[in-house]
């Protein structure tokens, strides 16, 4: 299933926007828009990702791209979670980006709100996601979609 979203004009777009299931060509593109992590490890974490969560036939898992013109220009991965801790099940959002060039043009919000939509359709009525604190960019994103502190607590330790 495509999405076709026209978006206001961007400088630099001239294209609509489809935001569609990603597929195995698409990786290339993912891989270059992720500007987080080292560089090597990138190509493995995503094709495992793809192999995963890429095919679009399961309603649980969804990886997205947003494509203007032929070109990928953004991403976004999630699924349905169950009973972590006991919490009921809910939608997650481990991954979000869009090209430099092309933010800014409401892409990540087209691409999130589809999340929405498709996870809504999986049958969960709650979303979470996981941002560094620091990430003030990201964490304003999320913030703007309707996101704020759940209930649960987010707990980390070093391993020796």
């Amino acid at each position: 299933m495509c999405v076709i979203v026209v978006l206001k004009y961007h400088m630099a777009i001239k294209d609509p926007i489809l935001i569609r299931n990603a597929v195995p060509t698409d990786l290339d593109a993912i891989i270059e828009i992720d500007d987080v992590g080292p560089k090597e490890e990138k190509p493995a974490y995503w094709r495992g990702i793809f192999a995963h969560y890429g095919s679009g036939e399961k309603k649980d898992r969804i990886f997205l791209v947003a494509e203007a013109g032929g070109d990928i220009v953004g991403f976004i991965a999630g699924e349905v979670r169950a009973w972590e801790f006991g919490s009921a099940p809910c939608g997650w959002v481990f991954a979000l980006a869009v090209s430099p060039k092309m933010r800014g043009a409401g892409i990540a919000k087209r691409m999130f709100e589809e999340i929405c939509r498709r996870l809504k359709g999986a049958g969960v009525t709650t979303v979470r996601t996981m941002v560094d604190r620091n990430n003030k960019v990201t964490l304003s994103f999320f913030r703007s979609r309707g996101l704020r502190s759940g209930r649960y607590i987010e707990l980390e330790r070093e391993i020796d």
